[in-house]
């Protein structure tokens, strides 16, 4: 079978800027977010942190299995709401076998664990309450759960590859298509707070107490948030195709990123290949950017490597906080946004107060209003622990 293209047919987000993509440009452009705030509750000793934080009230389908309720399942079917003509479109026409579902995540239900342990240390229990699943924590529930939701019966996988997964959700569900093994796939990431998460960044000293500055002299390191991020892939044209995947996996480190950035270069650079493009065809670059120092470094590094002309680029994750399982399929999102000309202001600003590190000079961080004019191609790096890395090519019709 001749290689095909896939195309996006719709994209729906929940995130601490709030539902959709219009709240998330509403947010980059104010350089602020409602969900974005500090918390009790979150630090090492129970002190405040900043973390996104999503405020919608969420649903849940009716009659939901009890082990398939979770806080990250309702963060997934809140967001889905808007896919559910699409989708049931796609069954209709190629039937339920023949639509897919990946999905990245990397917290899963473990904030319903962490309630459970926390009521039986409140209560002097020895057991947990009655009412906790150990399912609801699996990793591959948030796809069986909108398999269930949504009557799909093509093949439902989760990618867990920390914050790259999403981005592989993306990259995997596009093999199925060029493979022929679905005609239509779900795709995208969520992941909810919870405490273990934030706590074990802190633990690691990579957690700020103010709101991350990504690229900045000032930076103190990364905030954590939750969100969701879905669309509907598949062999039909539409405004924005997926054009080109990334992959690279520099295995360095269990946390740290090779420092030169070797592996985010690579990823880069695959995708510029797959998608028969140079450096000078991508009209925006949307950053992993963590705001912590390895990240940083590494990213700019590999970047002005890659793009040794500049290009316009920032990170989003002030706005969002760092949204883990969730982030790939977010900024994906957030660049289909720009392809499809929806954008009333320009590009997202890099917004980190102004005080670019050195490191960056030639990168092309934006300042507080991105440039205007049509954008054709852009791309969007997503990098993990354990040195797993994605990069993905969006194009313009």
């Amino acid at each position: 079978m001749a290689l095909a293209s896939a195309y996006f047919h719709g994209f729906e987000v929940l995130s601490a800027a709030g539902r959709g993509l219009d709240a998330l440009e509403s947010a980059w452009h104010r350089g602020d977010s409602p969900g974005m705030v500090a918390a009790p509750g979150w630090g090492m000793e129970g002190g405040a942190l900043p973390v996104g934080r999503v405020l919608e009230p969420l649903l849940q389908p009716k009659d939901c299995p009890p082990e398939l309720d979770s806080r990250n399942n309702r963060l997934a079917w809140t967001a889905l709401q808007g896919l559910l003509e699409p989708v049931a479109a796609a069954v209709e026409r190629f039937g339920a076998g023949r639509v897919g579902v990946v999905i990245g995540t990397s917290t899963s239900g473990v904030s319903e664990a962490e309630a459970a342990f926390q009521a039986r240390q409140d209560s002097g229990s020895k057991g947990l309450p009655a009412a906790f699943r150990y399912e609801t924590q699996e990793i591959g529930s948030p796809a069986r759960f909108a398999a269930w939701a949504l009557g799909l019966q093509g093949p439902a996988m989760v990618v867990s590859t920390a914050c790259s997964s999403s981005g592989k959700a993306l990259a995997t569900a596009r093999r199925l298509l060029r493979l022929g093994v679905c005609d239509a796939v779900l795709c995208g990431g969520v992941d909810s707070l919870c405490r273990f998460t934030v706590r074990g960044f802190g633990a690691l000293g990579a957690v700020s107490d103010e709101r991350c500055r990504p690229f900045s002299r000032a930076r103190k390191g990364i905030n954590i948030g939750e969100a969701a991020a879905f669309t509907l892939l598949s062999r039909e044209p539409s405004e924005v195709r997926l054009a080109g995947c990334g992959e690279s996996s520099d295995g360095y480190n269990v946390s740290a990123p090779l420092p030169q950035g070797e592996g985010a270069e690579a990823a880069m650079r695959a995708a510029l290949r797959d998608a028969g493009c140079g450096p000078t065809d991508i009209g925006y670059l949307n950053l992993h950017g963590t705001a912590t120092a390895q990240n940083d470094a590494m990213e700019a590094a590999a970047a002005l490597r890659v793009f040794p002309g500049g290009v316009p680029c920032s990170s989003t994750k002030p706005l969002t906080g760092h949204t883990l399982g969730a982030a790939g399929a977010l900024e994906a999102a957030l660049c289909w946004h720009l392809l499809r000309g929806a954008a009333r202001r320009g590009l997202p600003p890099n917004w980190n107060g102004g005080d670019d590190d050195p490191a960056t000079a030639g990168l092309g961080l934006l300042g507080q209003r991105g440039p205007d004019g049509p954008l054709k191609r852009a791309l969007s790096n997503s990098f993990g622990f354990g040195g797993s890395n994605v990069s993905l090519l969006l194009e313009g019709a």
